[in-house]
């Protein structure tokens, strides 16, 4: 008996579940429609009628004419009104007047020329746009070629040279390397890579905290209204100091 060879640790045993591999059809992919129903049935059979359940139908009202809700005038019959003549008064028809003119839209006095023979007259008007005889071009129409300069006409001309400008490409200030210089670099602020300045700002004045209510001046107290806690306001009067009737003190002064 020959050695086995050592081929691992697997083998051959039962799959725990299927594999497309072992199938050489598509599987359950494709369903076969089905016979029975109306829905996706087979169009290889033939299909009975289905009938649907529907709800009770909607109860029609119990009376469908209109009832005696139209009054109908008992005096006209199936021949007509059942009238006497009855008159009506109605105002002016208008009737369409033509405007015709009157005796004073006729001037008379206006057809003298034309009734009668009279001389030739001519007026003095503005030329008219519609029709001109002189349609011919002025001597102000046409354009004489300049005899001068590099555009004449006919003649020869001398050579003219002209001033331009400097070109940018091969001058002197032509940069062929497209480099930057020194002022396509921004500053870098001192404060960055250095100590920072103390900096001070303006602000509005501080106001000391107090009592900004509204306080009574002395025009708002009235002292000679004390008759609540007195019996009057004090009342001033003017007369003499001493009475006229009182002997004076005189002291003679040896």
């Amino acid at each position: 008996m020959a050695e086995e060879v050592w081929v691992g640790t697997w083998r051959p045993h039962r799959p725990r579940g299927p594999i497309m591999a072992l199938y050489s059809s598509p599987g359950p992919k494709y369903l076969i429609p089905p016979t029975t129903g109306f829905v996706k049935h087979t169009p290889t059979k033939l299909r009975a009628p289905a009938y649907s359940f529907c709800g009770a139908p909607m109860l029609l009202a119990e009376n469908c004419s209109p009832g005696p809700r139209y009054s109908v005038n008992p005096k006209i019959l199936r021949t007509g009104k059942d009238l006497g003549p009855a008159y009506s008064i109605l105002g002016r028809y208008h009737t369409k007047t033509m405007l015709t003119p009157g005796p004073g839209d006729y001037f008379p006095e206006k057809s003298t020329k034309r009734v009668f023979d009279s001389a030739p007259s001519h007026s003095i008007s503005a030329r008219t746009k519609t029709f001109r005889v002189d349609s011919t071009p002025g001597p102000a129409a046409y354009m004489l070629p300049v005899v001068m300069g590099p555009h004449t006409v006919g003649k020869a001309s001398q050579p003219s040279f002209s001033i331009k400008g400097r070109s940018k490409q091969g001058s002197f200030s032509d940069d062929l390397h497209k480099t930057p210089g020194p002022a396509a670099y921004r500053q870098t602020d001192v404060q960055v890579t250095k100590f920072k300045a103390p900096q001070y700002t303006m602000a509005a004045r501080v106001e000391p905290p107090g009592d900004k209510t509204l306080k009574p001046g002395p025009g708002a107290h009235s002292p000679e209204k004390v008759t609540k806690h007195k019996p009057c306001a004090p009342t001033i009067t003017f007369g003499i100091k001493h009475s006229d009737y009182m002997t004076p003190l005189v002291v003679d002064v040896e």
